[in-house]
């Protein structure tokens, strides 16, 4: 999958469109924020823009400065809606096949609600 080639199909695609229901948390023109359908901690919520935009690098390449001020003005938002400024929390943004990618439209996974521990990452060999 080209990381700036936008499939129309992809699930976040049709949750914007309404064809698949989701838990809402938050949103405005150019974002959407849910919960997790298999959250990995007590908080779980994505945070997507509206636009077709496959990753970060995408995002930044074609979105306007409205849609990406929205866009981390929505992150920053939805901590403070969650309570979760205060303790602390992860964004994780994954990108590409080696990052582990799994629906090819920009989100950033929120979570917290607990000590989430380091990120551990693999050994190198």
């Amino acid at each position: 999958m080209s990381l700036s080639v936008y499939d129309e199909t992809n699930i976040f695609a049709r949750i914007i469109r309404g064809e698949i229901p989701c838990n809402k948390v938050d949103e405005c023109d150019h974002t959407l924020t849910f919960h997790d359908i298999s959250p990995r901690a007590p908080i779980h919520v994505l945070v997507i823009p509206k636009g077709p935009y496959v990753s970060l690098e995408h995002f930044a390449d074609a979105a306007s400065a409205e849609e990406q001020i929205a866009y981390f003005a929505a992150i920053s938002r939805v901590a403070k809606m969650l309570n979760v400024s205060e303790d602390g929390y992860r964004l994780t943004s994954n990108t590409g096949h080696n990052g582990f990618q799994e629906v090819f439209h920009l989100h950033v996974h929120l979570m917290a609600g607990e000590h989430l521990g380091p990120v551990r990452l693999p050994k190198q060999s």
